[in-house]
């Protein structure tokens, strides 16, 4: 009898759509039934998710399953985990695979272990050799590469965003098995009543955006007239990220300055902190500025694709094989010219106006 696996999402909840990551999940999951030749359930949980079904019709599923109504329109540990065991015990697949949203790192680890089953998260690639099934992931701050099997069954991964590549079809008709779930009254105790969100331009940390923008310690040093120009340099900043959609990274020295009584941009936190102790992103390109290349903070930028940086060190690390492309240049004046010239050419990518 072959393997049976359940793809697990959850509907948006500013909208009725799944979130990119869900694609990307679903492309793994149908890399690996076909691998296995397995059979494939489709799992959904939101208020409504019939919009979110007929994106997935084509995607070769025996079944879609859903579990929808008011009740399950916002994240909240009582009512998703009730839905997500439904919807595990309704397809009885032995591989569960689902985005590490914020929603489901939240609730999947307790419904493993209703299942009697085993969680593995923030895996990165899933293959499966001579039939069995093998979950990478990284450890160490992405130094140390983990390769996991699993006897236990069901076995629930959760895997990271920009690891896959997101699968594409036609939307189209979906026969959707709607599951019932009754909640217990203790299950509804959390009410959701309000969402507070910061304007979007205020948004620095954009995890889907093509692009990331670090800013090192150079940017609140004294330039070459022998004066800080914080001020410019947030503003410079601020704008490039408005017009090009950018997210932002920090160096640890640069963020550290919060803690140690100096001038520091006002935008920039601990969240926005990229490398060997901060975060380690994963889009398609990168450019940094006025930060010296060192080894704990490029640690961060492997996963990003083609690395740029703007730096007046013709010698600084990024010139050392860490970089693709080193320019040589005052970096106020280089996001200065970007800046103009990504207000005349709206449609042009920073990319390529720093090609020409």
């Amino acid at each position: 009898m072959s393997q049976s696996i359940l793809f697990l999402a959850h509907v948006s909840e500013a909208g009725n759509s799944l979130p990119k990551v869900s694609y990307e999940v679903l492309g793994a999951a149908l890399k690996l039934t076909k691998q296995l030749g397995a059979r494939l359930t489709i799992g959904l949980i939101g208020a409504d998710v019939t919009a979110a079904a007929e994106t997935v019709a084509a995607a070769g599923a025996e079944r879609i399953l859903a579990v929808a109504g008011p009740d399950f329109a916002s994240a909240r540990y009582g009512s998703d985990a009730a839905a997500a065991e439904a919807l595990c015990r309704a397809a009885g697949a032995e591989l569960i695979l689902a985005p590490a949203t914020s929603r489901f790192m939240r609730v999947l680890a307790g419904v493993a272990h209703r299942l009697n089953g085993c969680v593995d998260t923030h895996v990165t690639s899933l293959e499966s050799v001579s039939g069995e099934v093998r979950a990478t992931r990284w450890h160490y701050r992405q130094r140390i590469e983990a390769v996991i099997t699993r006897d236990a069954r069901p076995w629930i991964v959760l895997l990271e965003s920009g690891c896959e590549a997101a699968w594409t079809g036609q939307s189209g008709a979906a026969k959707v098995e709607e599951i019932p779930v009754t909640l217990a009254q203790a299950a509804t105790r959390t009410v959701v009543s309000g969402v507070r969100a910061p304007k979007s331009d205020a948004q620095t940390i954009r995890p889907d955006a093509n692009l990331l923008f670090v800013a090192g310690a150079g940017w609140t040093k004294k330039q070459a007239d022998g004066k800080t120009h914080i001020d410019q340099a947030e503003t410079l900043i601020l704008e490039f990220l408005r017009a090009s959609g950018a997210s932002l990274g920090g160096s640890k020295s640069l963020v550290d300055q919060t803690g140690e009584s100096q001038a520091v941009l006002g935008f920039m936190t601990h969240l926005n902190q990229v490398g060997q102790t901060g975060s380690t992103p994963r889009h398609p390109k990168g450019l940094s500025t006025c930060c010296h290349g060192e080894e704990p903070h490029v640690v961060g930028w492997r996963f990003i694709n083609e690395r740029r940086a703007v730096n007046l060190d013709p010698n600084c690390g990024w010139a050392r094989g860490k970089a693709d492309v080193l320019y040589v240049a005052d970096a106020f004046e280089v996001l200065a010219k970007l800046n103009a010239l990504l207000a005349q050419r709206s449609r042009t990518s920073p990319e390529a106006i720093l090609q020409t």
